[in-house]
């Protein structure tokens, strides 16, 4: 297989294409490919024999958004159709988390949401990160599981535990844990 560059008319988004993005995140796929075409080569569409896309119908679309003429393709020709749906779909799985505190620490998160990543705990109306420092040593981890409404009501209360002010001498370097932990605390003095 090799890389080719296709004139985008010739090339047609697949109709059973299973995933989709929303308007927001699709204008900074538009406005990634105009700062980095280059992305492109590196992650080409994938398409079958009949220039059909296996892999990066927002890509393709993006890449027309952004005023390109041609894109860097794979033929995917020699795969069967059975591997031509799984691949559609397999291109699309998003295996594995992103971790927070490495992005939080390494990378500005405007540059992170610029870049279509959903940031958490990021304030609203500025690019200030709310996200956890590295720590040297995970004290404790936990995972809860809550519905939309209810963590966009934690995310708030996070943020505004850690805007009113310092931590001190808690032992935990992790500003979202000492928030929860502080919520927690007068949660419990007005159940007691």
């Amino acid at each position: 297989m090799t890389l080719q560059r296709v004139p985008v008319s010739k090339l047609r988004a697949n109709p059973k294409n299973p995933r989709i993005i929303k308007d927001e995140k699709f204008q900074k796929l538009v406005q990634s490919i105009k700062d980095f075409p280059e992305m492109l080569e590196l992650r080409p569409i994938v398409v079958d024999g009949d220039g059909v896309v296996l892999g990066g119908n927002m890509r393709l679309k993006a890449a027309k958004d952004a005023g390109l003429k041609d894109v860097p393709v794979i033929r995917a020709e020699h795969l069967t159709p059975d591997q031509q749906r799984e691949f559609i779909v397999k291109d699309n799985v998003g295996f594995g988390e992103w971790d927070w505190d490495a992005l939080a620490n390494d990378w500005p998160a405007d540059d992170l949401s610029a870049w279509g990543l959903d940031v958490p705990f990021l304030a609203e109306g500025t690019t200030m990160p709310v996200l956890p420092v590295a720590m040297e040593k995970t004290i404790e981890q936990m995972t809860f599981t809550v519905t939309g409404e209810q963590a966009d009501t934690i995310r708030e209360a996070i943020t505004a535990a850690i805007m009113a002010g310092p931590f001190v001498d808690t032992g935990n370097e992790n500003n979202n844990g000492n928030a929860l932990a502080r919520i927690a605390e007068v949660a419990l003095g007005q159940f007691r």
